[in-house]
């Protein structure tokens, strides 16, 4: 297999026997911040996105990854299903409140290991933190938790071998995607929040994945609705993806441009990948391709966040990128290009079998 077009150097730079740290100075890891789980969960699903696309030599760096970040959830996990989500250096857990945000995540890399992975030892683990983790999703109180929870359950029941039927617990949540939609959606904001802030992505992209499962047209109209929404609002004068900014988020009065986060063009690829999975339509394809040339420099800067080894910026600013290189942005920098390459595929397989080549 060719080598993949990725460089996985700094991804391990900020892993170390424990699991990736959160935050880096420049591409120095700061070891004083510690480790949060989210990170854990969203570095195995990078890892687990190209495990199956690199050469023999990376495909042991990303082995070596996965169970390092697999024994820090279960590590993480307490006895009740939720996720512990802040720890310090010394492996201490710091105080906080049980994370909607951090359950669900750990949820879809749970219901994404289960659907890459080939070997019984790792699935068997996998499979005993899934368990216990959808003991606690019902008690998920936020739509970011909810949509990743309807994503892990489609994920599980259409992509694995396992004998789970989930479609009740993906309506549940897909209905509660739609009361926020029919809430709050009106002319001129299709959208499930009075503003948009972090992650906006995945609540269309949880809708599509409850319409795959479920087939019912609300849920499809609802998704892409409110994607299109997302997109013209995250689209610059230029075609550019600009992602809503961190500086003032959005509401139907204002929208910030600054400062632009890595992982909310992640999930519009993530989002827009899918629904073109679903629908076919070109167009979505075209904003993945977009959000990949975002981390390259098609954005409002003219600058591309990709750095040496395999980093990326923290973010764009006013002032051009945030040289610091944390685990957030590279894992979505990763996992964007992995979205990208699959889409490629996609289309080459699509391409070849129109022509009569399969």
């Amino acid at each position: 297999m060719s080598r993949s077009p990725v460089n996985f150097r700094h991804l391990e730079r900020l892993t170390d026997d424990t699991g990736i740290l959160e935050h880096a100075l420049g591409p120095v890891p700061r070891r004083k911040e510690g480790y949060s789980t989210d990170d854990q969960a969203r570095a195995l699903w990078a890892c687990l996105a190209w495990r199956d696309r690199v050469n023999d030599e990376d495909s042991h760096r990303l082995d070596r990854l996965i169970d390092t970040y697999l024994a820090f959830l279960l590590w993480a996990q307490q006895e009740n299903g939720h996720f512990h989500n802040n720890y310090a250096y010394d492996r201490k857990m710091e105080e906080e409140q049980p994370s909607d945000d951090c359950l669900g995540r750990c949820l879809w890399a749970c219901a994404y290991a289960l659907a890459k992975l080939r070997d019984r030892g790792r699935t068997l683990a996998v499979i005993g933190l899934f368990d216990k983790a959808m003991a606690q999703a019902a008690s998920m109180r936020y739509p970011r938790g909810w949509a990743y929870a309807v994503a892990a359950f489609g994920l599980v029941q259409t992509r694995s071998s396992l004998p789970y039927r989930l479609e009740e617990q993906i309506l549940y949540f897909a209905d509660k995607l739609m009361e926020l939609y029919r809430r709050h959606s009106k002319p001129g904001w299709l959208w499930f929040e009075p503003s948009l802030s972090y992650s906006n992505a995945l609540l269309p992209w949880g809708l599509f994945w409850a319409y795959e499962t479920l087939r019912k047209r609300e849920l499809l109209t609802a998704a892409e609705d409110s994607l299109r929404f997302l997109i013209r609002l995250s689209t610059n004068e230029q075609g550019q993806i600009r992602p809503i900014g961190n500086q003032g988020w959005c509401t139907p009065q204002f929208r910030a441009t600054w400062d632009q986060q890595p992982i909310d063009v992640m999930k519009l690829a993530l989002a827009a990948s899918k629904a073109y999975e679903i629908t076919g339509s070109a167009e979505y394809a075209d904003i993945v391709g977009r959000c990949q040339a975002w981390f390259h420099g098609s954005n409002d800067a003219g600058a591309p966040l990709v750095m040496e080894e395999g980093g990326c910026c923290d973010g764009l600013g006013e002032d051009g990128p945030n040289l610091n290189q944390g685990a957030e942005a590279v894992i979505s920098y990763l996992l964007t290009e992995a979205i990208w390459q699959e889409l490629a595929e996609r289309n080459s397989r699509e391409i070849a079998y129109a022509a009569g080549g399969f």
